[in-house]
């Protein structure tokens, strides 16, 4: 399947008050978007964290294609949104790709079912491949060998074929967590059951295995960075005056 958006993420003739749809995974993910307002409680309790700011809808429904396909729904049913786009934590799948970077995909791949959806970024020629699970050092070089993947999550294509299903413009925006080569343990364990990241029991587990806490600060430290780029990015999306 192949989705070709080049219309602009901002329309320039609308009817009513029209939101672009920002999508995370995780709430710290949209944490510096939203400061100062609230998300839907009632959402809330279903672990889906929806906030409206300014020109946009912004929500975090967990790790995976099944929280994201969630977190969209609840967007799409907000109003009128005319565009959407997937945020987040991304991991590198190449020397050339460094963590604390932004990067903006041209292509996205869902690794489960072959999809390929191009975004509406002009001129991006990055590949974002969507995994069901957090990358291992191992498989992010598969995916580079296999894809050519520079970059690797688990919503992106989710949002991608919600996009393609409606006609909306999509765009892929990730900040680089984690380089091609660092591996701490096994990071899917730590993922809830509504696709939250366990950060407690992260810290455990690094608390009593000091030789993993100069890896997890570098997490830390590039995970915070990235953040802040993204942000940045953004922050003209949701309100360009």
């Amino acid at each position: 399947m192949l989705l070709v958006h080049r219309e602009r993420l901002r329309p320039s003739d609308t009817k009513g008050r029209m939101s672009i749809a920002i999508v995370a995974a995780l709430p710290r993910e949209i944490a510096a978007l939203v400061r100062g307002t609230k998300p839907d409680k009632t959402l809330q309790a279903r672990g889906i964290f929806l906030h409206r700011v300014a020109d946009a809808v912004i929500v975090a429904g967990g790790m995976g294609a099944a929280r994201v396909t969630l977190a969209v729904e609840a967007a799409l049913q907000t109003g009128q949104v005319h565009a959407l786009i997937s945020v987040g934590l991304a991991g590198s799948c190449k020397a050339s790709v460094k963590a604390g970077t932004l990067l903006r995909a041209g292509v996205v791949i869902d690794e489960m079912s072959g999809e390929r959806f191009n975004t509406a970024g002009e001129g991006e020629t990055a590949v974002l491949v969507s995994t069901d699970q957090i990358a291992s050092t191992r498989e992010k070089f598969r995916l580079h060998e296999s894809y050519r993947a520079s970059m690797v999550d688990m919503e992106a294509a989710t949002v991608a074929r919600f996009a393609c299903a409606r006609g909306l413009p999509f765009q892929a925006i990730k900040g680089i967590s984690d380089a091609y080569d660092f591996e701490l343990a096994s990071l899917a364990r730590f993922a809830g059951a509504k696709g939250q990241f366990q950060t407690l029991k992260f810290a455990a587990y690094t608390a009593i295995r000091p030789r993993t806490w100069g890896a997890a600060l570098q997490l830390g430290r590039n995970s915070t960075t990235a953040l802040r780029s993204l942000t940045e990015a953004l922050l003209p999306l949701i309100d360009p005056q």
